[in-house]
């Protein structure tokens, strides 16, 4: 399927490695062209030599910037101050427990996960709205719909940004642009792998087995594959999911119980 975005502009957050470097290539692959971004300039440069080995015409922008900073967010618009596409991503906070988390930990997840997105939406929507195409798509959590205790700051911090995001779709829609999440659950990226190492130590038990055990969580009993979830991702941002708005795709191998 041609999904008719070759020659659009986008900015991939935090794409320096897992899912946002993933969507990062499927957009590539489609002809788009990718601003990447992430904190460790060498870890970017390589993410950069990926993502321009799918693109057609090798191109590939880096920024190095912290998106939870007001530079770091000018940064990322200065280098594309006219995307088409916005992909919000940004790294979670680490699991925890109600006594670990003070007022520094409940600001610190949603100045991650809530408050850059809406800031860079903010920023690009207006540009969106006058050219008649905008399609934004926030990586966000299975979480925002089966909490769990331990990661409770992610939860909260996502919601919140769903929720904004539906009151905003609905507005912005009429003039092209929509807003979708996607939310996944154990996708075999960097993530899983700091999952897995934590699970070891908590239970005594080899990285192999700690795989596995994860594994068994889903009803797919395995991991998710990065271009799964980020060709859901292009698809979204692709011609033909201009009357798909406001919404929340779960890529987690069936394990959501609920029907809504």
């Amino acid at each position: 399927m041609d999904l008719r975005i070759s020659g659009r502009k986008a900015i991939v957050c935090a794409s320096s490695q897992g899912l946002g470097l993933a969507c990062a290539v499927a957009l590539a692959q489609e002809g788009v062209q990718v601003v990447i971004n992430g904190r460790n300039a060498e870890k970017l440069e390589a993410a950069r030599e990926t993502v321009a080995a799918a693109s057609s015409d090798r191109a590939c922008l880096t920024v190095v910037a912290d998106i939870t900073t007001d530079p770091g967010r000018a940064a990322l618009i200065e280098a594309c101050p006219d995307p088409d596409i916005l992909v919000n991503n940004n790294a979670g906070p680490p699991p925890g427990r109600l006594e670990n988390w003070d007022r520094e930990a409940w600001i610190g997840a949603f100045d991650a996960n809530m408050i850059p997105a809406l800031l860079l939406m903010r920023s690009v929507i207006p540009g969106m709205r006058a050219r008649k195409f905008g399609r934004i798509v926030n990586i966000t959590s299975a979480m925002v719909k089966s909490p769990l205790y331990m990661m409770a700051l992610s939860t909260a911090a996502r919601t919140a940004l769903t929720a904004a995001c539906k009151a905003i779709s609905r507005d912005v829609i009429e003039d092209n642009v929509t807003i979708n999440n996607l939310l996944p659950e154990r996708i075999d990226t960097p993530r899983q792998e700091f999952m897995a190492r934590r699970l070891m130590d908590e239970k005594g038990i080899t990285y192999d087995e700690a795989r596995r055990r994860m594994a068994d969580t889903i009803a797919a009993r395995r991991f998710g594959r990065p271009e799964e979830f980020a060709t859901a991702c292009a698809f979204l941002c692709g011609v033909h999911a201009g009357f798909i708005t406001g919404q929340n795709l779960q890529l987690d191998g069936g394990s959501y119980s609920g029907l809504i």
